[in-house]
């Protein structure tokens, strides 16, 4: 297989969901020894990047969004070991701290967020639902994080992530880390009210806005 076809086939597997073709894909490039990081960036990457086209243009729905995030990492699950064996680094977009707040046992979306995230090469921490308040600062502070990511589903809980950005202001810390908040009570508008550095109203847009907020 020449690399053009391997790149062109990367892509396709996750454009269309199939994870055998994304794993076997991912076997081929190693046991040929192609560049993998340019089958990341060149033949995975950008089927990920077509199948968020084509949920925008409302071709693709939240299934084949989860299914090609599930094919990436079954891909990558593969190829970082090789990566890793070689001592080669794979640009990261950046490190995460995610979670739903304390009180809140919803986590459907804020797992959506992070998987595609983690699809989208950002390093994913997920510290699961009812998250209490200081652990979304003390994990970020261990992890050396870039960014916080807080959901809520209820109105009742979404005072949480207000709570955890006053928490950052009071540490001083507030400047240090991107905040995003998300989840059905949540908007834009909550989210300049609190401080929060962005809000984004389905996974998608959170990966765009986080990539925009990094600079990436």
């Amino acid at each position: 297989m020449t690399k053009d076809e391997l790149l062109s086939r990367s892509q396709a597997a996750i454009v269309e969901g199939s994870k055998k073709a994304a794993e076997d894909l991912a076997r081929e490039a190693v046991k040929g020894k192609f560049d993998l990081t340019e089958v990341i960036e060149k033949g995975y990457v950008p089927g990920l990047q077509k199948v968020g086209e084509l949920w925008e243009k409302g071709e693709y729905f939240l299934p084949e969004l989860i299914t090609s995030a599930e094919c990436m990492k079954a891909a990558m699950a593969i190829l970082q070991p090789a990566l890793d064996k070689a001592k080669i680094v794979t640009k990261s977009q950046g490190k995460v701290v995610i979670g739903t707040v304390e009180g809140d046992i919803h986590d459907i979306g804020k797992n959506l967020v992070a998987s595609l995230l983690s699809a989208n090469g950002f390093d994913v921490v997920d510290l699961g639902a009812d998250v209490k308040l200081e652990k979304f600062v003390e994990k970020a502070e261990e992890e050396n994080a870039d960014f916080i990511c807080l959901s809520a589903l209820l109105t009742t809980t979404m005072l949480g992530q207000k709570k955890v950005i006053e928490v950052l202001k009071t540490r001083n810390l507030k400047e240090k880390y991107i905040v995003l908040v998300g989840g059905a009570p949540a908007n834009q508008r909550w989210a300049e009210e609190i401080g929060a550095d962005g809000y984004a109203e389905n996974a998608m847009i959170a990966v765009n806005v986080a990539k925009k907020l990094k600079g990436n």
